[in-house]
């Protein structure tokens, strides 16, 4: 099913649950989570933009898990949403399409880890020199 979508809109919140894949056809989103600061404070801030061709939803795929980010478009454009039950029964029919879908997926995922491990050695890195801690260590 494709769903257009407009700059700003949010496509997904922290909380939602849902069964679905998500592609991005066109466009661009911004995934962000919801940092608590000192004195009850906290902002919604971006960890990463994801554009064309992009995934995402797939940790609730085949089991309904809450969302645990916020998703909001960037700038106008397309999704194309695949209902993970239709997905599941399609995928049990054709194994070699099956096969395919998840060796792609595992290399989507695992590339997001490694992006994810970048930016965290980047943010402490960042964190250790702001705080003066390298002088202490």
């Amino acid at each position: 099913q494709f769903r257009n979508f407009k700059m700003n809109e949010v496509i997904l919140k922290e909380g939602d649950t849902n069964k679905k894949l998500f592609v991005i056809e066109t466009g661009k989103l911004r995934v962000s989570i919801h940092v608590a600061l000192e004195g009850n404070k906290s902002i919604h801030t971006g960890i990463f933009d994801i554009t064309n061709g992009d995934v995402f939803g797939e940790n609730s795929l085949f089991q309904a898990q809450s969302c645990n980010c916020l998703v909001t478009a960037v700038s106008d454009g397309k999704l194309i949403e695949i209902d993970g039950e239709r997905l599941s029964i399609y995928l049990d029919d054709n194994p070699i399409m099956g096969y395919l879908f998840f060796k792609k997926l595992f290399e989507m995922t695992t590339q997001r880890l490694s992006n994810a491990n970048s930016r965290v050695e980047n943010l402490l890195a960042w964190g250790i020199k702001a705080h003066n801690i390298e002088k202490h260590l």
